[in-house]
Formats: C-alpha cells, sequence, structure tokens
C-alpha cells in the first residue's frame, strides 16, 4: 500500500463520501436506475446497508427465477398513507410488499404454501424485521393468499422481473436453462489499495494488481485534492455488495485500505 502523509489521508477521508452513490452497468445485467415508481436517488439509498434493531443489512443484487423460502406476514391500517422506503406513499389496497434487501420495484410472486393461493407484488418497503420473516404484504396481497385469516404463513418468493415489470414464465424458464436470468447489478463496490501522486506510479500498482484475484479487476480513477493537485488511486472492482468487498478487505493484508463505490 502506497503510504502518504497526514494531509494526503485527510484529503482521502473528506472526499471518500461523495465516492459512495451511483451504480455500475455491466453486460447481461441491468441497472437499477429510475422507474415510475422510484427515483434514481431513492434507489441509491435503499440499496446503502443499514441497521435496525442492532441487526445490520446488506441490500444485494437478486435474479429473475432466484427463489426463497421464508414466513410472510402483512402490514394494514396502521400504515396506510405513510411513506414507504422508495419514497411512495403506502396504499394498503395496492399490491406491494416490504422486503429487507431486495431492490425497489422488483416483482414477486408470493405463493402460499400451506393453502396454494399465490399473488404478485411489487417492493416497495424495506422489512419485515421480524426473525424468520422474508417479505411483509400489503393488506390486499395478503388478503389474496389468506394472510388476513392466517396472520403469517410459509411462502415461498420468486423474482419475476424488474422495474415493475414481469418476465414470461416460459423466458424465465429458458433463461433459467441457459443460465442467462436477468439480473440488478445494485452496486459497483470496491476496494481502494493505493493512492498516488503520480500517475505513473499508479500505473505500475495496477499491473502489480493486475490478474492477481480472479473476480476482480483494478482501475485508475483521478481526482483532484483540495489544492486542485491530482491524485490517483487505485481501486479493485467487481464487488457485488458491500459486504463482499469488506469480506475481501478483512480477508487480505490490505493496509489503509477502505471501500469505495463506482
Amino acid at each position: 500500500m502506497k503510504k502518504f502523509s497526514l494531509p494526503v489521508y485527510l484529503i482521502i477521508i473528506v472526499t471518500v463520501s461523495t465516492l459512495f452513490s451511483g451504480c455500475s452497468q455491466k453486460a447481461g445485467m441491468k441497472n437499477p436506475g429510475a422507474t415510475k415508481h422510484t427515483s434514481a436517488a431513492r434507489h441509491k439509498a435503499t440499496m446503502r446497508s443499514y441497521k435496525v434493531h442492532g441487526k445490520r443489512y446488506h441490500p444485494t443484487y437478486v435474479k429473475v427465477g432466484q427463489v426463497k423460502k421464508g414466513i410472510s406476514s402483512w402490514y394494514g391500517p396502521n400504515f396506510h398513507g405513510k411513506q414507504t422506503s422508495n419514497g411512495e406513499v403506502y396504499n394498503m389496497h395496492a399490491r406491494t410488499a416490504a422486503h429487507k434487501t431486495w431492490p425497489m420495484d422488483t416483482m414477486v410472486k408470493v405463493n402460499n404454501l400451506q393453502n396454494g393461493k399465490s399473488t404478485i407484488v411489487r417492493i416497495n418497503d424495506r422489512g419485515p424485521f421480524v426473525r424468520g420473516r422474508i417479505i411483509d404484504c400489503s393488506y390486499t396481497a395478503g388478503k389474496e393468499i389468506g394472510l388476513d385469516r392466517m396472520g403469517i404463513a410459509k411462502v415461498s418468493i420468486e423474482v419475476l422481473g424488474f422495474a415493475g415489470k414481469i418476465e414470461s414464465a416460459a423466458t424465465i424458464a429458458r433463461n433459467k436453462k441457459l443460465h442467462k436470468q436477468t439480473r440488478v447489478e445494485l452496486s459497483n463496490f470496491g476496494v481502494q489499495v493505493g493512492a498516488f501522486r503520480r500517475h505513473e506510479g499508479a500505473q505500475v500498482y495496477k499491473r502489480q494488481h493486475t490478474g492477481m484475484y480472479e473476480n476482480y479487476k483494478p482501475i485508475i480513477k483521478r481526482f483532484a485534492d483540495v489544492d486542485g493537485a491530482p491524485l490517483y488511486r487505485v481501486w479493485l472492482m467487481g464487488f457485488r455488495s458491500e459486504q463482499e468487498a469488506r469480506d475481501f478487505k478483512n480477508n487480505n493484508d490490505l493496509e489503509g485500505a477502505f471501500i469505495v463505490r463506482n
């Protein structure tokens, strides 16, 4: 790790907060930018890690056809008219739901495994923050699968699409078979491994890290310090979540490294 004097580290600390914004789109992936329901800024905000009741949650990518099993609950009159995580006003009569980590406007089929009923919802909120529960349906969606009578139920949830749009069952089945499911890359996290005053030094460091890690590649980002002088940062990119980047940093001897977001 290239070492710098205290002023340079202060510059890094001051500017790093500006790095945690934006999403990167890669081939075969969809960018979760603005939709008719959710602004791009809200998407970014809802995909940051967050803590509730002392537990930290790390939103990450999902793909069409992905299935998860657990407990579903529902929420209704007490929340009707209040703001949801994506900025909408909660309407208990609409078919929406809360999920702890999936992106806003992900379309999800909820199957009640106890009575065979199902419904389709759009994620527009975070929750439920109860152990074992994986989704919180709106009143109408919950009623369609019997939650108004049961309260909670064992369910399976399947991703059907993104940005409020649903892929056909035939398309999902075909892409699953071909391992080409559509997925959302929610954030392009990275780890800064070096910072240099001279571009040549950054290039040397980049070459040293090229090919060193199978799934991550180094890039050089140019920034200006408070005096306007250039500062060249070497980032390892390709992490699919903040937690993945943190695990990498913690498991490797990278003195002074920290998490960034492209």
